[in-house]
């Protein structure tokens, strides 16, 4: 469990990571539905968010996802006894910034997402983007859901609390709707 639980977010700071993943799922969804991000591609970056928040039931989902697509073994290293792709001395751009993203609580710099864009253009940047905002979302839920259920099966996670726990679980309910209802007024999605 040591590396699990190792964030725990508020409900401003919750709110704003769906409002964010909300903007940016139509980038994503395009982007999966032309292919111009593959499965495994997505599973790479979801695994690199998911590793430095440690959402536990992310992580399970996605290393399952990640050994049904049969990532090559020389591109996989054990990481804690999870599969963890990408090699250090060959990630991806796409990678790296992912994980800066998730390190910087959903904060990126100008100079960054510029070499992301350059590398990959505009369109698979703000698809990678999409990615990355959508696991965010479903790390913090998964967080706090994952220690609710540790907390009722009588292992509560260290420095989470029940009421933020409970609050942050049920919140997605009002927080989704509320997003993009907020974007459609705003003409933004």
């Amino acid at each position: 469990m040591s590396n699990f639980y190792k964030k725990n977010y508020s409900l401003k700071e919750f709110y704003h990571i769906i409002d964010k993943a909300v903007f940016s799922k139509k980038d994503f969804d395009k982007a999966m539905k032309t292919k111009l991000i593959d499965e495994e591609f997505k599973t790479r970056i979801m695994l690199a968010v998911t590793e430095i928040n440690g959402c536990e039931i992310c992580n399970n989902y996605h290393t399952k996802e990640a050994r049904e697509l049969a990532i090559k073994k020389e591109n996989t290293q054990i990481f804690n006894s999870e599969v963890f792709t990408m090699s250090s001395s060959k990630k991806e751009l796409a990678i790296e910034f992912a994980e800066n993203y998730a390190l910087e609580n959903g904060n990126y710099s100008e100079e960054k997402w510029n070499e992301l864009i350059d590398y990959y253009g505009e369109e698979k940047s703000n698809a990678i983007l999409g990615a990355i905002r959508l696991i965010m979302m479903g790390n913090a839920h998964g967080i706090a859901a994952g220690a609710l259920i540790r907390r009722m099966k009588f292992k509560p996670v260290k420095n989470s609390t029940f009421l933020n726990e409970l609050a942050l679980t049920l919140s997605v309910i009002v927080f989704v709707p509320t997003a993009i209802i907020k974007r459609k007024v705003l003409g933004i999605i």
